[in-house]
């Protein structure tokens, strides 16, 4: 390599390590933020984290950024770099183009805006009041509305947006996918809802103290492997997960008395997330790859780790005796009866409450309502309607108050318009890698009962979580299944599962 492409790579690092320090410090600020940071000085936080987010935004803007990325995007410089400095020009380069179109000024308005809006959110929820809510979610779309504008909208302008969180992903790919997955789930549905062997739910409906049901979760993410040197597990209004780097992986859950399961399989989901996040190559630290590749391919983790292990059978023939002797003469049923009801399919208008097969139908709903948010030019103030009116389309229920509907969500506060989408990637991901990993450990299900999940892990590890966003989506889903992402997998998965349960 010439002296001239070397330094010239060496200074693009440095600047890109400079940036990715602001982002891990905010990404601290924001944690704090939602588990525990008194409500008195959020405003003040807010500007606080208004002013770093804009320096780091003007950092990968700048004319330096700008210069570095023209000398390495040069043919015969680009050819001359190694894979992962390959990948981070190409993933800087993609974001200071979409970057640079936005005046920093009106960046830095709508981090404070975003900001805010979470934690009015959070009130607004609690209080049951979309009106206090309303006049922040608005300028968050019309500030979406800008930025669709100043980068160029694509085939439509909601595909705009799906590709920051899923690369290449389009209208017309989803409503393939979102409209096989929807055409074999409302019957199945329907004839759940008929069957005469429902599930005993007796087991759930009492009361399970907090503190257990905390040592439990400790208990859990302990046995997936989640490293509490690299972690901590907190409390907050809507579980989630932050990787400030490999060696910094926080999670969140949500303890209620009378959902007992609700708080245990929402520490499990972002266990799943964290197990990523902590088995990414150290070699990444430093870049923009040192992340999951896509919200697709990072919620298929979360969804492998609390359905297809967590709400398994084989799962259960191992755990269950550990959860009875956490809660002494409380679960006094037989497994089977434990985990036909964690498995109960019952349309229900929480979404994070809701069964592994009605999930999807809450996932497109959303995916349908931001369509019309940016396609068709849907206003905010009638998105209580619209969101009933599908609610009763879809599932057959009516939200009666504005906190099990419209505001059950914290992802539009943050203006995360396209991310719901890859949570049903997420289970079609999932659903694929576990056929895979099924063909090539066929020990699988007796390694789950067994308690044993090395194996499975390590080839998660090997597959999937090191190479971060080494690898796009697609590249991963075709190296590691030997083809395209396909619905009928997960379309095969649920059939399988439910018919089971229900003896259809």
């Amino acid at each position: 390599m010439s002296q001239n492409v070397e330094q010239t790579t060496e200074n693009f690092r440095k600047l890109v390590q400079k940036i990715k320090s602001y982002e891990e410090a905010l990404a601290v600020m924001y944690w704090d933020l939602r588990t525990g940071a008194p409500r008195k000085g959020m405003e003040a936080r807010s500007e606080v984290i208004g002013v770093l987010s804009t320096e780091m935004f003007k950092l990968s803007t700048s004319d330096e950024m700008g210069a570095y990325l023209d000398a390495l995007t040069e043919p015969e410089a680009n050819e001359r770099l190694d894979e992962i400095n390959r990948r981070t020009v190409a993933e800087c380069k993609k974001e200071y183009d979409r970057s640079k179109k936005i005046p920093a000024e009106t960046y830095q308005v709508y981090v404070v805006l975003t900001s805010q809006a979470e934690t009015i959110w959070e009130e607004a929820k609690h209080k049951d009041d979309f009106a206090m809510f309303q006049p922040y979610l608005e300028k968050i779309v019309a500030y979406n509305q800008q930025f669709i504008d100043l980068w160029g909208a694509k085939e439509t302008r909601y595909d705009t947006l799906l590709d920051m969180y899923e690369p290449d992903l389009t209208v017309r790919k989803l409503d393939q996918v979102f409209g096989e997955l929807r055409a074999k789930s409302v019957p199945l549905v329907a004839a759940i809802a008929e069957s005469a062997h429902q599930p005993d739910m007796a087991c759930l409906q009492q009361s399970f103290d907090k503190e257990k049901q905390r040592a439990f979760s400790l208990f859990m993410l302990e046995r997936m492997g989640y490293d509490f040197e690299a972690g901590r597990l907190d409390e907050s209004v809507h579980p989630f997960a932050t990787g400030l780097n490999p060696g910094d992986v926080r999670i969140t859950t949500r303890y209620a008395v009378d959902d007992m399961a609700n708080a245990l399989f929402s520490t499990i989901h972002e266990g799943g997330h964290a197990l990523y996040e902590q088995n990414i190559s150290k070699d990444l630290i430093g870049t923009p790859l040192c992340t999951g590749t896509s919200m697709g391919i990072h919620e298929s983790q979360s969804r492998f780790w609390e359905n297809m292990i967590g709400r398994s059978r084989a799962f259960w023939n191992r755990y269950y005796g550990d959860l009875q002797a956490h809660f002494p003469g409380q679960l006094n049923v037989p497994a089977e009866t434990f985990y036909r009801a964690i498995n109960r399919v019952q349309p229900s208008f929480i979404r994070t409450e809701s069964d592994e097969l009605t999930y999807n139908l809450h996932i497109i709903i959303r995916y349908e309502i931001e369509k019309m948010l940016f396609n068709e030019g849907l206003n905010v103030a009638d998105l209580p309607e619209i969101w009933n009116e599908k609610y009763k389309q879809y599932l057959g229920i009516v939200p009666k108050t504005y906190a099990e509907g419209v505001l059950q969500d914290v992802h539009w506060s943050g203006g995360g318009f396209g991310y719901f989408p890859s949570y049903s990637l997420g289970n079609m991901y999932a659903a694929q890698f576990m056929h895979t990993i099924k063909r090539e450990i066929p020990e699988f299900d007796r390694l789950i009962e067994q308690g044993n999940f090395q194996p499975v892990k390590a080839w998660l590890i090997d597959n999937i979580y090191r190479h971060g966003k080494l690898l796009t989506p697609a590249e991963i889903v075709q190296n590691v299944t030997g083809e395209p992402l396909t619905p009928s997998y997960l379309i095969d998965y649920l059939e399988t599962k439910f018919k089971d349960i229900y003896r259809l």
